[in-house]
């Protein structure tokens, strides 16, 4: 054995602990906070280290809506009951914007501001001295309108500031004996919509239960794309051979078929984490609010 394997893994896993000390020295500094929770693994692991740190003083925040899938909610559930955070539910009414409806590039951007506007709300009522989400430093290269949003309203990321990545949280949540650690990404159902199609609450109750019969097939990490009358299907790499089996496929399709869609295709690239944001690519400039 290469006699500084030992010590480069101890090296890593020191620097990895030292950020999040540096979460932890972040969290400590706050007298109370409310935390945007969906039950993902980012949110999850800050909701986890907010608890930690201050106890009954963090509020883990879960926003309702039809982009929030049933699916999601029950996992948000879930790790509540697991970890014994402090929880509450709220309706958010992003659909009342039309600016949301329309689904420009800009769309997360409305999405985040009826979020944070909320919660903003609900700190002042409560009297909590900030506002906290999960946003790590792999966000930092995406185009994430978000962000924005979360810079108005003076919503803190502190994963970002103790220099935390994706695979730093995921990590991090393993070492701490999270059931999310490695819980595929699950963003919100109006991502699974191209840009210029309005989003709709019939649309997204289609993207999810054909989502639904996916997951009922034992698939773990996949989207189901919304083109109209047609269901492009993406599924991870290692899990797409058995997609493409003759039979399975036959018997997929003809499932899928049955949440309401016409024709449903398999990506033969398989899934891509924001694959709707490569057609920002070919745009000449990204609008914004």
């Amino acid at each position: 054995m290469d006699t500084r394997e030992k010590p480069e893994s101890e090296q890593a896993e020191n620097e990895l602990l030292a950020k999040q000390e540096q979460l932890f020295t972040q969290l400590r500094s706050l007298e109370s906070v409310l935390i945007a929770f969906s039950g993902g693994a980012d949110s999850a692991y800050l909701a986890w280290a907010a608890h930690r740190i201050l106890g009954e003083r963090a509020l883990a925040i879960t926003a309702l809506s039809p982009s929030f899938s049933a699916h999601d909610r029950a996992q948000s559930s879930k790790f509540v009951s697991e970890t014994g955070l402090r929880h509450e539910f709220i309706a958010t009414n992003e659909f009342d914007n039309s600016a949301y409806v329309a689904n420009n590039v800009n769309r997360c951007y409305f999405c985040k501001k009826e979020l944070f506007d909320k919660l903003q709300a609900l700190r002042a009522a409560r009297g909590f001295a900030a506002i906290a989400y999960g946003a790590n430093t792999d966000d930092l290269s995406d185009f994430r309108p978000g962000h924005r949003a979360a810079s108005e309203n003076g919503v803190i990321a502190p994963m970002i500031g103790a220099g935390l990545s994706k695979s730093d949280i995921r990590k991090l949540s393993r070492h701490a004996g999270l059931s999310t650690w490695d819980r595929p990404s699950s963003p919100c159902l109006s991502s699974r919509i191209p840009y210029g199609t309005h989003v709709t609450i019939e649309n997204l109750s289609r993207i999810e239960r054909a989502e639904a019969v996916l997951r009922g097939f034992g698939f773990r990490q996949f989207r189901v794309r919304f083109h109209g009358d047609t269901a492009q299907i993406e599924i991870a790499q290692d899990e797409l051979p058995r997609a493409l089996r003759p039979e399975l496929a036959q018997s997929l399709a003809e499932n899928v078929r049955k949440t309401g869609f016409i024709t449903v295709n398999v990506d033969p690239l398989g899934y891509r984490q924001g694959s709707l944001n490569e057609a920002l690519l070919t745009r000449p400039e990204r609008t914004t609010p």
